[in-house]
């Protein structure tokens, strides 16, 4: 097992250069929260490389993604997505690594065609970039010959809020009333997509509300589906103690975590939730729907909570707020966790010397 970049859970081609061309990448991108897809592009301006980043859904041409991999602009690619990023890069005539995002192993893989274009593209990459042992584990079941490229690296975690953070706009904003007592916001913190199921605890919470004024579920994220985002206004009209909030600035989205009870998760299937990790930096505690890529990162009642049915959030969540004691102690853990496993540093580290077996 070895160390690698990662940093993303969107599909994406990135393409670098050194001056004066650089690196290329391909992506799917979905414009996760304010945040930089991963990897990080400072990891690679750091070590003198210019990176391009482009969302290949947008691309109007196949002509235009084909320009992304030219070498007559670019020295090599990396693909976030080993499907919806990676396609785009097969038969390329630069050399090209990538990251899984997580529905390619958890879900695409299940699909003949798509597992077929995957193998192909992989057993043309330099590299690929697991998130997880288990993530690499599915991998090399499903491709044997390409495991000896496939490294595990963690996501490396950097929270920077904003100290300036206006607390009381925010739930302005929000339709929540700031002036009540022992206020409990939960956040819910992803891209509103299929995938990331905001609405399985819509319901559940709202009748909760109702008897609980005092707990409010804010929900924030780019509207990547438009339809979902569409059903998510109509549903969330006719659900009090639940909202949906405009996205804003990651600086700003770190310091809201910093002031709301805990954050959410209840996707569908994750590869590796920077919103997760960043509230454990943030000393916030999680609560997470129980898939393969939660559990991987956090150890129930350790690190964090895990439910698996809505009922049961209710359940934890309860336990949480009557329990100051075990709160402090789950966040305790969680932050020595990101901090031992999830350095900055290390995926700086890891990226710069994964991208040497691209020249």
């Amino acid at each position: 097992m070895a160390a690698a970049p990662p940093s993303c859970r969107t599909p994406e081609v990135a393409g670098w250069q050194r001056a004066p061309r650089g690196l290329a990448a391909v992506s799917q991108h979905e414009r996760a929260e304010g945040r930089s897809p991963p990897p990080n592009r400072s990891h690679l301006h750091d070590a003198g490389h210019i990176c391009i980043l482009k969302d290949a859904s947008r691309c109007e041409s196949l002509t235009e993604i084909a320009n992304l991999t030219s070498p007559d602009q670019f020295d090599a690619a990396l693909a976030i997505h080993l499907y919806k990023g990676g396609r785009h890069l097969q038969g390329s005539r630069i050399p090209f690594g990538i990251i899984f995002g997580g529905t390619d192993i958890n879900e695409d893989i299940r699909s003949e065609e798509k597992r077929r274009v995957m193998g192909a593209v992989l057993g043309e990459a330099r590299f690929a970039v697991a998130f997880t042992t288990k993530m690499k584990e599915l991998a090399a079941a499903a491709w044997p010959d390409a495991s000896q490229k496939i490294y595990v690296q963690y996501q490396g975690i950097r929270t920077t809020p904003i100290e300036t953070f206006d607390w009381c706009r925010f739930l302005q904003n929000a339709d929540i009333p700031a002036d009540t007592e022992d206020l409990h916001i939960f956040l819910l913190i992803c891209g509103l997509r299929r995938v990331k199921d905001p609405l399985y605890l819509v319901d559940v919470f709202s009748d909760w509300h109702r008897k609980d004024p005092t707990v409010h579920l804010g929900i924030i994220g780019p509207a990547v589906d438009p339809l979902l985002t569409h059903e998510m206004k109509e549903k969330i009209k006719r659900a009090p103690g639940v909202h949906l909030l405009q996205e804003m600035p990651q600086d700003d989205l770190h310091a809201a975590m910093r002031r709301c009870f805990a954050v959410v998760n209840s996707s569908i299937s994750e590869g590796m939730s920077a919103a997760i990790l960043e509230a454990m930096d943030l000393d916030i505690p999680v609560l997470a729907r129980n898939i393969p890529g939660n559990a991987a990162i956090i150890k129930h009642k350790e690190t964090g909570l895990l439910f698996s049915d809505p009922q049961e959030f209710v359940v934890l969540s309860k336990s949480l707020m009557d329990d100051p004691i075990m709160k402090r102690e789950i966040v305790t853990r969680a932050k020595d966790y990101v901090k031992k496993y999830h350095s900055w540093e290390c995926e700086r580290k890891a990226y710069q010397n994964l991208v040497l077996r691209l020249r």
